[in-house]
């Protein structure tokens, strides 16, 4: 039986891991062995933190509301809930935004979620 030689299909492969591994340092590079190690972990990492960017900016947009908020001597949450009762449907993200570049506008909201 003669012998398999996977040359073109192994080096395919091999050489999609190492062209992820580019920008690595050192063997992490070069080897192939080092660079699938470090390019599986740089992946797992990658789709983690995909998640947790989602988390990290809405507790920014919550601390930026939070501190608009208490300016007009309202809670977050006090804020929020009149928010819903007043049927305004704005997410965290325009009422961030509102508070840094048209404080008026956020003191109308403002205003707002305290008359309901």
């Amino acid at each position: 039986m003669p012998r398999a030689r996977r040359g073109f299909k192994a080096r395919q492969r091999r050489n999609k891991v190492l062209k992820l591994a580019k920008g690595y340092v050192g063997g992490r590079r070069r080897l192939f062995r080092s660079a699938t190690e470090t390019v599986q972990r740089a992946l797992a990492f990658a789709y983690r933190d995909r998640k947790v960017k989602k988390r990290e900016f809405r507790k920014l947009w919550i601390v930026r509301i939070n501190a608009a908020v208490r300016e007009h001597g309202l809670s977050y949450s006090r804020f929020i809930d009149g928010l819903h009762k007043a049927s305004v449907a704005l997410d965290r993200k325009v009422l961030a935004e509102l508070a840094i570049s048209d404080p008026a506008g956020f003191a109308a909201l403002a205003g707002i979620a305290k008359g309901a």
